[in-house]
């Protein structure tokens, strides 16, 4: 892949490569129109090929909070046709690498020493390139390094970037503007710390720390004294990509396995530690020779306060649903519903959300559950599509749910997807 020399730093001239990528999609669309005219059968389907590459192009130039913003997106099978999901997707270890002057530019702002005058040996070229930074392979005498290194300019254009995604996303995907305001609030938060490697190094320590015991997982060791506020070291772990794997059928039993492993590890630290690993794509994963999990990214961190945790969580025992006051209850605690609602409003979203509560806490109601269950998959993709389409929450004049619940929501969603992809069945049993 063809490594970039320069990345837009600035406001201005970030701000052009999105006008440039507006001007892209609209000629996009002046082009679909005109063969809609000669053909009124012409599908979407091109268009949408054609705007999934332009915009997954310039997103990669830029690097940072808006190639991580398409991350997630890609995450989300409800939201984005197709051609979207696959182009995004690529932000999770496959974005375009920066050139190894720009590695050593920034070596030398952080230690005052170019990369081979740190170790003894240093990939000049990326070993993984994603949304915030890349990672290099390094040695000192027989231990090997995973080095990251953050892109130029990411944490001084997350917010810039933001304000400017907005109108596009808005435009595109048809996106409630309170509910946006509200996500883009706690992406906003979320992106800021995952720029911050200090803070990286220190959860990546007190998390991998707390969850050694659990079976079947591994985790690096991390090098205070060869990181700082823009390069993260730690020892590198041999093995595949989880999302190489993917690409093909991983066999039994390593797939339940590595599922289980996933599994327990999102437990605890949900249950017990109460600060979540919330970023579960398959880049963020290695599968060792042994057949074990390695974490190997703690950026995006969700801390959970004592009061959310209650609120929250409360929405997985199965005798809610039956309990119509304390469901009631527990939406108005989660903003599903207000007090203010028409009778037809609450109505409406008490059944809407009802229906989501029991799908996404399906899992929980059994002692095993078999994540490869196509029907149950089907469903949950059925009724986020006709979520997306829903006139009342589209035109709702309020956002339907809490900011706090939004990476929660988002880690859960990313963990059914992957145990999906592995065709796992895991034993979910679980005491609240």
């Amino acid at each position: 892949m063809k490594e970039q020399e320069q990345i837009p730093t600035g406001k201005v001239q970030r701000a052009g490569k999105f006008i440039a990528t507006g001007a892209k999609i609209g000629t996009n669309y002046l082009k679909h129109y005109g063969k809609k005219l000669i053909n009124s059968e012409v599908s979407k389907d091109e268009l949408h090929e054609d705007n999934a590459r332009d915009i997954y192009q310039s997103l990669s130039q830029l690097k940072g909070s808006a190639l991580k913003v398409a991350q997630m997106l890609s995450m989300d099978k409800n939201l984005l046709p197709t051609a979207y999901q696959q182009q995004f997707a690529k932000a999770q270890y496959t974005a375009p690498p920066l050139s190894y002057p720009l590695v050593v530019k920034t070596f030398v702002n952080q230690f005052g020493k170019k990369p081979e005058e740190v170790f003894e040996t240093f990939t000049k070229n990326a070993v993984n390139a994603a949304s915030i930074g890349q990672v290099h392979q390094a040695t000192i005498g027989l231990t090997k390094y995973a080095v990251k290194i953050q892109y130029p300019g990411v944490g001084d254009s997350v917010k810039s970037d933001l304000a400017m995604v907005k109108p596009i996303a808005l435009r595109m995907f048809d996106l409630n503007v309170n509910d946006y305001n509200e996500f883009i609030q706690e992406v906003e938060t979320r992106l800021l710390e995952e720029t911050d490697y200090q803070l990286e190094l220190k959860r990546s320590i007190e998390l991998s720390h707390k969850s050694g015991h659990i079976k079947n997982l591994l985790f690096p060791t991390y090098f205070p004294a060869l990181s700082g506020s823009k390069i993260l070291t730690m020892d590198w772990i041999d093995g595949k990509p989880l999302g190489e794997l993917l690409k093909s059928k991983i066999e039994e039993p390593l797939n339940h396995t590595l599922g289980q492993a996933m599994w327990d590890f999102y437990h605890h630290q949900m249950h017990q530690l109460k600060a979540v690993h919330a970023d579960p794509h398959p880049g963020n994963f290695i599968v060792s020779p042994e057949g074990k999990l390695g974490v190997i990214d703690f950026g995006c961190v969700k801390e959970m306060s004592d009061d959310f945790y209650k609120k929250y969580f409360r929405l997985l025992n199965p005798a809610l649903l039956e309990n119509k006051k304390e469901l009631e209850e527990a939406f108005f605690d989660l903003r599903f519903i207000y007090d203010d609602d028409t009778k037809q409003e609450r109505d409406f979203f008490i059944k809407t959300f009802s229906h989501l509560v029991e799908l996404l806490g399906r899992p929980f109601r059994t002692n095993t559950f078999d994540f490869s269950d196509k029907a149950y998959f089907a469903e949950i993709y059925t009724f986020g599509e006709e979520l997306s389409k829903m006139k009342e929450l589209r035109e709702s004049k309020k956002a339907r749910g809490v900011k706090d619940a939004l990476y929660i929501n988002r880690t859960y969603f990313g963990l059914y997807s992957i145990l999906h992809d592995m065709q796992a069945k895991v034993n979910t049993t679980l005491s609240l």
